[in-house]
């Protein structure tokens, strides 16, 4: 019981951390099948709980805690919609985390300057086989989060992350003079 405090404590203020503190970072995202070549996709992100904006290939995004923001510039469209929790779970990797304490057994490793949490699921039935952490022991900064899925793998690599002062709007300003077309799918 005790190393389950433990656990859940690092994992409790991982979590507090990003609630309170906004974490700017670039990212790779690399998804990797055993058939298959890894495809990698770079891009930024810069958040806060469950706010957000990033840019990866020709997206950006935003989330303000009430509308989900995504321009294509390809096709210079802006769309809006209120997600629903599944959908906010799949784009904030660390949000799927925090629902899945609920679900999973959880692992701790600490190793040198690093932490793992890996997170597996009590019941295979949700769609995943594990979910692995890595975090910064020192200050608790989300360095990946590796998820296996079958024979996908998604990894989340972070670049240089770290908390910034910041407290930007989580919204999309369009651009001034532009003809973008806006697609409003909120309720």
């Amino acid at each position: 019981m005790k190393l389950l405090l433990i656990i859940l404590t690092v994992l409790s203020s991982f979590l507090t951390n990003l609630e309170q503190k906004t974490l700017k970072s670039d990212f790779t995202i690399t998804v990797a099948e055993e058939v298959n070549a890894p495809m990698n996709f770079p891009g930024w992100i810069l958040m806060q709980g469950d706010k957000f904006r990033l840019e990866m290939m020709d997206i950006e995004a935003a989330y303000d805690g009430k509308t989900m923001y995504m321009y294509s510039g390809q096709t210079d469209e802006l769309t809006l919609s209120n997600p629903t929790e599944q959908e906010l779970l799949e784009a904030n990797p660390f949000l799927y985390a925090k629902a899945l304490v609920k679900v999973c057994n959880i692992v701790e490793k600490a190793s040198g300057e690093n932490t793992l949490i890996t997170l597996t699921p009590k019941d295979q039935s949700i769609g995943i086989n594990r979910f692995v952490l890595k975090l910064r022991t020192a200050d608790l900064m989300p360095l990946s989060v590796e998820l296996k899925e079958g024979k996908k793998i998604t990894t989340l690599k972070l670049k240089e992350p770290k908390f910034v002062p910041a407290n930007p709007e989580y919204i999309y300003i369009l651009t001034p003079g532009k003809n973008t077309f806006v697609n409003d799918m909120r309720l």
